[in-house]
């Protein structure tokens, strides 16, 4: 007998169901009725992931650059932390940062859809670098959100991309002040975003 680890009230800990894994047939329904001392997940094919926690300098830099842009941005535009992008029935991301649409915005709903979304942000850390570099910007791509930035730790270093044919294109890159012109005008110094 194995022992399981003890939630609150002495109920065992949510964990996905291993067959239901292996079937990678869960759905964002599945998600949705998650129990509220369930860890953060995202779902990628059917397959639940559990989202490791931010490190103290990950969540620095999210809280900072929400902050950032909830002083900077147009007022249409609302920054958020925390909440999800629904890419499709069985596939959702968990950015650092989104950036949406005031007029879309759902204060009650934890997903966005992906042509809410102005911009999504990946802070990258040691154990999400392959995700955050590699298969979340071709997710957010294929959805069709048009702008993306990846930023970098130790140090800090913001990449901004723009949607053009399908896929990414690198427009600016700073270690020391980003500076674009869309999706409005930024001049954003990095140092205010990294702690």
């Amino acid at each position: 007998m194995t022992a399981q680890p003890l939630g609150p009230a002495g109920r065992p800990l949510w964990s996905p169901d291993p067959v239901r894994q292996r079937l990678g047939n869960y759905t964002v329904e599945d998600v949705l009725a998650l129990p509220d001392d369930a860890p953060r997940v995202e779902l990628r094919d059917g397959v639940m992931i559990v989202v490791p926690s931010p490190t103290f300098g990950h969540q620095d830099i999210s809280a900072l650059l929400w902050m950032w842009l909830r002083q900077h941005a147009p007022l249409d535009l609302v920054p958020s932390v925390a909440t999800g992008v629904l890419i499709d029935g069985v596939q959702t991301f968990e950015p650092d940062v989104l950036l949406l649409q005031r007029e879309t915005l759902n204060p009650q709903s934890h997903y966005a859809l992906p042509d809410h979304v102005v911009l999504v942000v990946e802070v990258v850390s040691p154990s999400t670098r392959r995700r955050d570099r590699l298969e979340k910007p071709a997710g957010y791509a294929a959805a069709g959100i048009r702008y993306f930035w990846r930023i970098e730790q130790d140090p800090v270093r913001i990449y901004a991309y723009e949607l053009v044919d399908g896929g990414y294109q690198l427009v600016a890159e700073a270690a020391e002040e980003l500076v674009l012109e869309k999706p409005f005008e930024i001049r954003l110094p990095v140092r205010d975003i990294a702690g």
